[in-house]
């Protein structure tokens, strides 16, 4: 081999060993940089918080009771039967709300249901509370009704009523906005949901439409009807009696459940005669629930007002989807009750309690109460004086407290984990409910040849901070 081949093979080499060191350094300061954090530069979004202005409160009410067919020339016509007796109040400090007569489905303008808003005070909130009362004592039309008003929604679901002999039952929609709403009926009864002949109703702003439970729910025997609105929100409630030959058996007026749930409690449920007594083969406590979706299984506990243990054997029974099913809640002594009622699906319900089946006896329904978790304001009307039930669903107990509007009265109640508790209240006076922790509760009224249930609804919420990206 000639020095000049092995220079060559030497300088090869030698650049053979470079190129792999140089490549082998490039490898460990590759992965050092993935390793090792690299500097960054964040900039935060610019952003500006605001609070939008909040809305107007505006509730909604029943009206006067109305009777069917009173004219013998006109068997559909409708006549004001008796006033809607108001009480009514705002959050402290707020001036009165404003009142607006909507147009009636009857007589003058002065039998029309009535309507309240409260307009914002300094950038905050108004909340304002209502209810009506009515009492009737005629050949065809007896009995007491109380019920509150409600928020406008744009779905409401009416547990109650009948479209069987001797029912004389109204769908009431009351539209106290500026912008007419349509209105869908659907029925749920015994063949399942139904669009029925004449469910479509058209509601102008301003008014209330009456529509006979009858003209869409015919011989049904436990039907629940769904309404939705579009184009505004309407006040749905039903008006439900009962004949019984000749004899009237009882007037109430039935608010809308505002959605389908999981779990409702329906509290304060009174029973006013013992078992045993002229007339208890008929069923004077019943259950109807519904589960408009899905076929399921629903759970019903009685529980005694200030009792842990249940007051009936805890029931299951299947419910078919878009079917209403009646469960008779029998045998239960003199007393309050809560009803609540469980299932795997979303369901609607409500309680029927009568005080018999004489003349002068009357009948309520009952219907949830939904979660109050903050402080709320509620008015008790006139009539028999209210007891309030509050039922603590946690397994902690909850303190609430209930003041009257002018301050004249407070009291401080704990109620024990899972338990109920009540407070005997004024007539015609506005409260405000204050609890610590989330809780249901309903005002019942009962008297001599009177029954009545409200559930309580909770506050609008506050409208929540808006953050603007620029």
């Amino acid at each position: 081999m000639s020095d000049r081949r092995v220079f060559r093979w030497a300088t090869t080499s030698a650049r053979l060993l470079v190129g792999t060191i140089v490549s082998i350094a490039a490898v460990i300061t590759v992965v050092t940089a993935i390793s090792l954090p690299w500097p960054t530069v964040s900039r935060e979004p610019v952003s500006v918080s605001a609070m939008p202005a909040p809305a107007a409160s505006t509730v909604a009410c029943d009206g006067p009771l109305l009777s069917l067919g009173r004219d013998p020339l006109d068997a559909a016509s409708l006549t004001a039967a008796a006033p809607q007796s108001m009480t009514t109040g705002v959050t402290s400090d707020a001036p009165e709300p404003q009142e607006q007569v909507l147009e009636a489905a009857v007589g003058s303008g002065r039998d029309g249901p009535v309507a309240f808003t409260a307009l914002p005070l300094e950038r905050k909130r108004v909340d304002v509370a209502a209810a009506g009362a009515s009492t009737v004592s005629a050949d065809d039309l007896a009995g007491f009704a109380a019920s509150a008003c409600r928020p406008p929604l744009l779905e409401s679901w009416l547990v109650g009523g009948s479209g069987t002999t001797g029912a004389s039952d109204l769908v009431l929609l009351a539209n106290p906005g500026t912008v007419a709403a349509t209105v869908e009926l659907t029925l749920f009864g015994a063949a399942g949901e139904q669009a029925p002949p004449g469910g479509s109703v058209i509601v102008p702003p301003g008014t209330q439409r009456v529509v006979p439970l009858a003209g869409i729910a015919l011989d049904e025997a436990s039907p629940v009807i769904r309404a939705t609105a579009t184009g505004a929100p309407v006040h749905a409630s039903l008006q439900t009696s009962i004949t019984r030959t000749l004899t009237p058996g009882g007037v109430d007026q039935v608010g809308a459940v505002p959605q389908p749930e999981l779990q409702q409690t329906i509290a304060g449920v009174t029973v006013t005669g013992a078992p045993g007594v002229e007339g208890a083969s008929d069923a004077a406590t019943v259950l109807r629930v519904l589960a408009p979706s899905a076929d399921t299984t629903v759970r019903v506990t009685v529980t005694a007002t200030g009792r842990a243990e249940p007051a009936l054997q805890p029931e299951e029974v299947a419910l078919s989807a878009g079917q209403p099913v009646e469960i008779s809640l029998p045998g239960l002594p003199v007393g309050s009750y809560t009803v609540d009622v469980a299932a795997d699906v979303p369901i609607v319900s409500g309680v029927w309690q009568a005080t018999g089946f004489d003349e002068g006896d009357d009948f309520a329904w009952y219907t949830p109460s939904p979660e109050v978790a903050v402080p709320s304001l509620f008015a008790a009307p006139a009539g028999p004086p209210p007891t309030l039930t509050v039922v603590n669903p946690a397994d902690e107990a909850a303190t609430v407290t209930i003041t009257s509007e002018d301050g004249a009265y407070r009291l401080e109640l704990t109620v024990p984990a899972r338990g109920t508790m009540t407070a005997r209240l004024s007539p015609r006076t506005v409260y405000l409910l204050e609890p610590d922790a989330p809780v249901r509760a309903a005002l019942s009224l009962t008297g001599d040849g009177a029954l009545a249930g409200i559930p309580l609804w909770p506050a609008d919420a506050a409208t929540p901070e808006i953050v603007v990206y620029p």
